[in-house]
């Protein structure tokens, strides 16, 4: 069982992406914020993760750097979502241990790509 840990402060967002993950097979665990996201990868231990960039309290850069250090060992990838893409903001994510970029809106068939390159062979409805 493949388990994605999605990581978005919008619940439109993320209950919307949770159906489409859902749909091809993924369970699906949620968080509103970095700190969230810190707290469940220890305890779900995802498979991947889809981390929103720009969010309150701890954003997605800083979640993934303290998720990169509370285990460097065990290397969970991680997609950085944003919807205000700056052209810095690729090279800062995956300088914060992001293995792969994607701006919103999400193309669910780039998505799904992805996330097969990182994790494997995705699942089909």
């Amino acid at each position: 069982m493949i388990t994605i840990l999605l990581v978005d402060d919008y619940d439109d967002i993320r209950d919307m992406m949770t159906i489409r993950l859902e749909k091809r097979g993924f369970t699906v665990v949620t968080a509103n914020n970095g700190r969230e996201a810190v707290v469940q990868t220890s305890q779900v231990a995802p498979s991947l993760i889809l981390m929103d960039i720009n969010m309150p309290e701890v954003d997605g850069i800083q979640a993934t750097l303290q998720i990169r250090a509370a285990d460097p060992e065990f290397r969970i990838p991680i997609i950085a979502l944003t919807a205000y893409a700056l052209p810095t903001d690729e090279a800062r994510a995956i300088a914060a241990g992001c293995d792969a970029f994607h701006p919103k809106p999400v193309d669910f068939d780039k998505l799904f790509d992805q996330i097969s390159e990182l994790i494997g062979e995705v699942q089909t409805s």
